[in-house]
């Protein structure tokens, strides 16, 4: 098995190295990731400036490279320079910070999952719920998921132009109640912009905002980590509004 991981929290960062380190027992690992912080890219490309690629080292000294592109582009840099396109899996993560509900359309993390799906690959994006900043993240919980994800992707395929976004929960491994199959729930930053001056008195803004969740919704992403499970999300890239068809089909007839 040949696997690319990337990821949005840039090619020093903690959970790129605790995925490396789990997934190396199943095959070859190629790390592709950006050379900085790229949280909330989305799935951004560049077209407006070249595109480097350069070698680096994770923390733990093993070869990785590092771009200035997106998540995205690294996984395009990745299977097509880096690997020759000889792709089996791209796994992206682990993020640090859930990427949960309407959240996904924002995540780099989850950009890379979907570029895999994209390019015909078995792909997974997977989150890390930190909610105790202060305290030691449970990194190796989710290193041991994703290492139980990937196995099961081996066994079983996905459909082609799916992939799966997992989200676990920042706890200790014996702590995890078990895995849930989830559909995306309602997460969103209510009053999202405050308004600020800078020191000569012109106006600026700062995202920010308060986050609202649905937590009741037992089928959700975000009620299976709230109450201790790690959620798997299948997502696919057709965005149509199937069932509205039938019913705004008669509108444009007019």
């Amino acid at each position: 098995m040949r696997f690319l991981l990337t990821n949005d929290d840039g090619v020093h960062a903690d959970g790129i190295l605790h995925l490396k380190q789990a997934l190396e027992s199943l095959g070859e690992i190629f790390v592709v990731a950006p050379d900085r912080q790229r949280s909330a890219s989305g799935h951004a490309i560049t077209l407006h400036k070249p595109l480097r690629l350069n070698p680096a080292k994770l923390r733990d000294g093993t070869s990785a490279f590092a771009s200035n592109g997106t998540p995205t582009d690294c996984v395009t840099l990745g299977s097509h320079i880096v690997m020759d396109n000889q792709v089996d899996m791209v796994v992206s993560g682990i993020n640090s910070g859930p990427n949960l509900g309407w959240d996904l359309t924002y995540s780099g993390t989850v950009a890379g999952a979907i570029e895999g799906a994209i390019l015909g690959y078995p792909a997974f994006a997977i989150s890390l719920v930190e909610t105790h900043h202060h305290e030691e993240a449970h990194y190796e919980t989710a290193a041991q998921a994703a290492l139980y994800i990937a196995r099961k992707l081996i066994q079983h395929s996905l459909p082609l132009h799916t992939f799966l976004n997992v989200n676990v929960p920042d706890l200790p491994l014996s702590d995890i109640k078990g895995y849930r199959l989830t559909t995306l729930g309602k997460r969103q930053y209510a009053d999202r912009l405050e308004a600020r001056s800078d020191p000569w008195g012109r106006p600026y803004y700062w995202l920010s905002g308060n986050l609202v969740e649905d937590r009741d919704q037992p089928n959700t992403d975000v009620y299976a980590v709230t109450h201790g499970y790690i959620s798997i999300t299948p997502v696919h890239m057709d965005f149509t509004a199937h069932a509205m068809i039938d019913t705004i089909s008669g509108w444009f007839d007019e």
